[in-house]
């Protein structure tokens, strides 16, 4: 028809493959920041001088009787962190999902 290839997959592939690929990259986000805060709490993580939800966790481990704040406050970071980021996918899944 003398369609150029960049012309189809712009006008046909990307509409039908737009809502997968935003879902699947919002949740592997979510999945991303899960693995930085574990690798962090076992000490594999950023390194002192910089700020880490799961360093946070891991040095306040000791302190969870006297103050249990101290690890309340990163895991709830992380725990809407990622509730956020699972909620914006499944807001932009259905936002991008043909009407039937």
């Amino acid at each position: 028809m003398g369609v150029s290839p960049a012309r189809v997959l712009v006008r046909h592939l990307l509409p039908n493959v737009l809502s997968t690929v935003l879902t699947v990259a919002t949740l592997e986000l979510s999945r991303i920041v899960l693995l930085e805060v574990s690798l962090s709490f076992l000490g594999l993580g950023a390194q002192p001088p910089n700020p880490s939800w799961g360093r946070m966790l891991a040095e306040s481990r000791s302190y969870l009787s006297a103050s249990p704040w101290l690890i309340v406050v990163p895991g709830a970071a992380v725990l809407l962190t990622v509730l956020s980021i699972n909620l914006i996918s499944d807001a932009v899944r259905r936002s991008l999902q043909p009407q039937l």
